[in-house]
């Protein structure tokens, strides 16, 4: 066992990078060497083949073997045995059906929670670490039996968080009245905007921000708030009602 280890990053490209790569030191400090293999889960995207390749690809670059759990014909061993586990992004809402489908959640909650193998998201894989997905941006495609999701940490988080442009003319919603509208509901646990090329660290009861942005955080009936890199995030991994803060 061991205290849980996560990297839960907003993006997997940023721009003028390619796949990963704006994260990938933070990949190999955050894995080591004790690791030699990850489990993929391409399921946020349609084509597996092609995700597991890009993914391999950048992986075996990092001196990391990879097996994509889609490969495997069956994915809750391929959970039990694996030494690290990463979640691509794409649809969430595919993603978490997939999940569900095949009887994956209680899985990977005990290999991390319990067993601390290293859990790695972006984007969608970032998503489902957190309570639900109720403040993905994405469209639902498809209908998983439920929002809720990993549960790895008590709050969601909302990626590729998206500042409003002043010059656009654009008159729908902006992400903050989206989210602030997931906050007028009861009982609303807090969301943290990561912008692209942000990632959240936890290690145990640490939760650390990382990256070239900053982050911003949405309590229940507060003013947003604005959060530099290196900024302690510890206090939102506290398992209680945060809208009293």
């Amino acid at each position: 066992g061991g205290p849980r280890r996560l990297l839960l990053v907003s993006n997997s490209t940023l721009h003028g990078g390619g796949y990963l790569g704006h994260c990938q030191q933070h990949i190999k400090n955050f894995l080591g060497e004790q690791v030699k293999r990850v489990l993929f889960v391409p399921y946020a995207l349609h084509d597996r083949d092609a995700y597991a390749r890009t993914a391999r690809e950048k992986f075996e670059s990092l001196g990391y073997g990879l097996d994509s759990i889609h490969e495997s014909c069956d994915p809750v061993e391929a959970v039990r045995k694996s030494e690290a586990i990463f979640i691509g992004g794409g649809n969430t809402f595919r993603l978490l059906k997939a999940l569900y489908d095949n009887s994956l959640i209680q899985e990977i909650r005990k290999r991390v929670l319990e067993d601390g193998i290293p859990y790695m998201g972006s984007s969608a894989g970032t998503n489902v670490a957190t309570i639900s997905i109720n403040t993905t941006n994405d469209m639902p495609i498809v209908y998983p039996p439920s929002l809720q999701a990993l549960g790895l940490v008590p709050f969601n988080i909302n990626p590729h968080y998206l500042d409003p442009d002043v010059k656009s003319t654009h008159m729908g919603e902006t992400r903050e009245e989206r989210i602030r509208q997931y906050h007028e509901e009861p009982n609303t646990p807090p969301v943290l905007g990561l912008r692209e090329g942000a990632m959240l660290l936890v290690e145990g009861d640490k939760a650390t921000l990382q990256g070239v942005t900053g982050a911003r955080l949405f309590l229940r009936g507060k003013k947003p708030t604005e959060h530099e890199p290196g900024t302690d995030f510890s206090f939102l991994l506290i398992d209680s009602n945060l809208q009293n803060l």
